[in-house]
C-alpha cells in the first residue's frame, strides 16, 4: 500500500486481521511460531511521570517518535480503532495498517495493543503498556509477536529485523521523554 494511493483508516474498518491469535499480547506467554520481543524499561518515577507516559502511549507518541505519520479513525484507547502509520513521504510512503485489539484505560497499568491488517509488512501484534509499581517506578513495556509477511519485508529479512529493533529503541526513548515531561 502507498505509492500514490493514500490508504484511509475508514477503508479498513471491516477487514480481517492477518493473524489468528488476536489479543494474545494480553497473555503471559506469546504465541509460538513468531519472533517475539518483550522489552521493559523504567522511564520515570511517581504518579505524574506515570500519567504523562500513559497519555503519551494513548496519543501515539511512540509511533511518532519513530518518525511515522499517524492517521486513526479514533483514539488508541478504543478497541476497533483503525490506524494507518506511514513511513516515508505522504504520497510515496509505505502504509502500515493496524487495528486496536484491546486497551486498558484505568488503574496502575495502562496501554493498548494493535494487530496487523492486510498491507502491513508483518503479521502479528504489538502492545504498549505503562505501569507504576509499588515503589513509584514507572515502567514502559513493549510486547510483540510478529513474522515478516510482505515480499519486500521477507526479501529484506535481516534488514527488516534491524529496522524493527531500531524502532523498538525509539519507542522506548519517546515514552521515556514523555514521562520526563519533554
Amino acid at each position: 500500500m502507498g505509492l500514490l494511493r493514500a490508504t484511509s483508516p475508514a477503508d479498513l474498518a471491516g477487514v480481517p486481521f492477518t493473524y489468528p491469535e488476536v489479543g494474545a499480547t494480553r497473555d503471559a506467554v506469546l504465541p509460538a511460531g513468531y519472533d517475539r520481543v518483550e522489552r521493559s524499561v523504567v522511564v520515570g518515577s511517581g504518579r505524574e511521570a506515570f500519567e504523562r507516559a500513559a497519555a503519551a502511549v494513548f496519543d501515539w507518541r511512540a509511533q511518532r517518535g519513530v518518525g511515522l505519520r499517524v492517521r486513526a479513525s479514533g483514539p488508541a484507547s478504543e478497541p476497533g480503532t483503525v490506524v494507518v502509520l506511514t513511513a516515508g513521504w505522504p504520497r510515496l510512503g509505505y502504509h502500515i495498517p493496524c487495528r486496536v485489539v484491546w486497551a486498558r484505560t484505568g488503574g496502575d497499568e495502562r496501554g493498548f495493543a494493535y494487530g496487523t491488517l492486510p498491507g502491513h509488512p508483518e503479521r502479528g501484534e504489538e502492545a504498549f503498556l505503562v505501569r507504576i509499581g509499588p515503589s513509584g517506578d514507572v515502567a514502559f513495556t513493549l510486547r510483540v509477536f510478529s513474522r515478516l509477511a510482505s515480499p519486500a519485508a521477507r526479501l529484506g529479512g535481516p534488514v527488516s529485523r534491524l529496522v524493527q529493533r531500531l524502532a523498538t529503541q525509539r519507542y522506548l526513548s519517546a515514552i521515556r521523554e514523555a514521562a520526563a515531561g519533554r
